[in-house]
C-alpha cells in the first residue's frame, strides 16, 4: 500500500522569477497574482495541489528583495517565514539568469533550514544547448540542493517530474486539509487579489504600489456575486489617475477585474468600485495593519 505524504512547501525566488505563473499552472486554477510588474505578491498564499494521493501544500511568498520601504519590510518577512515553516523549499530562477541571485539564497539563515529543490523556468526563452549549460553552472553547489528541474509553464514541460520530486521530500502524513479544496484563503482575499491585480494590468507605475484594495462586502448567490470594494491610495491626486477623466479608468479596471472574479468564481460578478484616499498607509505600521499585512 502507498504510503501517503503531505507537506508544505515554500515557493521562493527574486521578484519576476515566475512563482505565481507555475502555481496557477500546477493547481489549473488562477489563485496567485500574476503580473510582469516585479513585487506584486504581497502576502503568504496556500495553494493546494493533490498528486497521486499525496497532499502539496505550497506557500506562494513575494519576491526576495531588498528591505525598500516597510511594505516591502513586511513582504520579506512573510518569505523568510515561509521558508522557515517548510519542510521543503522551491527556489525559482529564470534559466537566463547568473547565479548571484541563487548564492544569496543559500546565505540566508532560513535557506538551512529545510531541504530545498531548483527549478529553472522560462527555459522555453533559449536553446538546449543553453539550459544545459546553465544545468553545468549549478553543479558546483550539487552538494546544497536536491534536485534541478527545468520547467516551462507554456511548453508544459517538468510538471509530473517537478511533482514526483517533491513528494519524495515530504514526511508520511494524511492530508492537513480536505481533498477538494485548492487553497486555504477566503473569498474575500481571493477577490481582493483579483481585484490588485487589475490595478497592477491597468495603471501606471506608481499607483499599484500605493495602493490596495478592501473588500467592504461580499452578497452571494447561486447565480450572482455582488461584490462591494473601495480601491485604497496614498494621494489625491493618486485616486484621481484611477478615476480617470470622465470615469474611464476607473471602469478599465473594474471591467478586467470583474472577468478575472467570473473566471474564478464560474458565476456572473456584479462588481462596485470605489476609490478611497488614506494618507500614508503603506508607511506605517497602523496603516499596513489596518489593511491586514501583520507584522
Amino acid at each position: 500500500m502507498q504510503q501517503i505524504k503531505s507537506g508544505f512547501i515554500a515557493v521562493v525566488g527574486r521578484p519576476n522569477s515566475g512563482k505565481s505563473t507555475l502555481l496557477n499552472y500546477l493547481v489549473g486554477e488562477k489563485l496567485a497574482m500574476v503580473s510582469k510588474k516585479a513585487q506584486a505578491t504581497r502576502k503568504r498564499m496556500n495553494i493546494i495541489v493533490m498528486h497521486k494521493g499525496n497532499q502539496l501544500i505550497f506557500i506562494d511568498t513575494p519576491g526576495i528583495h531588498k528591505k525598500e520601504r516597510l511594505i516591502n519590510e513586511f513582504m520579506l518577512e512573510e518569505a523568510l517565514k515561509a521558508m522557515g515553516d517548510s519542510d521543503l523549499i522551491l527556489f525559482l530562477t529564470p534559466v537566463t539568469d547568473t547565479l548571484k541571485e541563487y548564492e544569496k539564497f543559500l546565505n540566508l539563515k532560513e535557506s538551512k533550514r529545510a531541504k530545498h529543490i531548483i527549478v529553472l523556468t522560462k527555459i522555453d526563452h533559449v536553446s538546449q544547448s543553453k539550459i544545459l549549460e546553465k544545468l553545468s553552472e549549478y553543479q558546483k553547489y550539487q552538494n546544497k540542493f536536491e534536485a534541478i528541474i527545468p520547467f516551462s509553464v507554456n511548453k508544459k514541460v517538468g510538471k509530473d517530474a517537478l511533482l514526483d520530486e517533491i513528494v519524495k521530500h515530504l514526511p508520511p502524513s494524511p492530508p492537513f486539509y480536505d481533498t477538494d479544496i485548492i487553497t486555504t484563503d477566503n473569498i474575500r482575499d481571493i477577490y481582493k487579489e483579483l481585484i490588485r491585480e487589475s490595478i497592477f494590468e491597468n495603471l501606471s507605475d506608481e499607483i499599484p504600489y500605493e495602493s490596495d484594495v478592501t473588500i467592504e462586502k461580499i452578497d452571494e448567490s447561486d447565480k450572482i456575486d455582488k461584490v462591494y470594494a473601495t480601491i485604497i491610495v496614498e494621494k489625491a491626486t493618486q485616486k484621481g489617475i484611477i478615476v480617470g477623466s470622465r470615469g474611464l479608468s476607473i471602469k478599465r479596471v473594474g471591467k478586467f477585474a470583474r472577468k478575472q472574479l467570473e473566471l474564478f468564481s464560474g458565476k456572473k460578478i456584479y462588481l462596485d468600485l470605489h476609490v478611497s484616499v488614506k494618507k500614508g498607509w503603506s508607511k506605517s505600521r497602523a496603516g499596513l495593519e489596518e489593511q491586514g499585512y501583520i507584522f
